[in-house]
């Protein structure tokens, strides 16, 4: 078992969940894992071609993923993941790995999310694979440790009120106290 909580920011593209992510481990002092850096470059040359992943295509990336983010648990203060994390499947292999495992669910609507893809810029994945993503996700199910936020809120209160679940939602929540170096604290 690892020694510090893995947060996982989920959600289709385009709902932010690299920049909350960054917030919150940026507030909490923690390192972040950008699971998008982990993609094979075939899986990168697919979603910029609008071509969904299979899970074949996902599950080596998610097992990457997954030990990457392990390695900041057991060696460092925890750890905040940004990661997709769009089928049950796919989080409950992040948790075989990362216990405890809390999930961010990054929601809002549909012209919202197309709009931020269409002012995106230098990123793989575009407004193309909205679609097959929004017909892929499983939002989050009784009993997984997790819960919903509404992006259409400021980023302040998304990222405020991310830090307001996981306090309820972790069983340590002493990883939620800003270190005193971290942005909130002017480090």
């Amino acid at each position: 078992m690892q020694a510090k909580p893995a947060i996982v920011v989920m959600g289709v593209c385009g709902v932010g969940k690299s920049l909350i992510a960054d917030r919150i481990a940026r507030h909490l002092g923690v390192d972040m894992v950008e699971a998008d850096d982990f993609h094979s470059a075939a899986n990168r040359q697919k979603m910029a071609q609008g071509i969904a992943l299979s899970d074949a295509d996902r599950t080596p990336w998610l097992n990457t993923v997954a030990e990457t983010a392990l390695e900041h648990c057991t060696n460092g203060e925890g750890v905040v993941v940004a990661c997709s994390s769009l089928r049950r499947s796919y989080r409950d292999l992040l948790k075989g790995v990362l216990d405890p495992c809390v999930f961010v669910h990054l929601t809002g609507e549909r012209a919202l999310i197309e709009q931020r893809l269409t002012e995106r810029k230098d990123h793989f994945v575009g407004k193309a694979l909205l679609e097959s993503q929004l017909k892929t996700l499983e939002p989050l199910q009784a009993g997984e440790p997790g819960f919903p936020i509404d992006i259409s809120l400021a980023v302040d209160e998304v990222v405020e009120g991310a830090l307001e679940g996981l306090r309820k939602n972790l069983p340590d929540a002493t990883v939620l106290r800003p270190k005193e170096n971290s942005i909130q604290n002017g480090g």
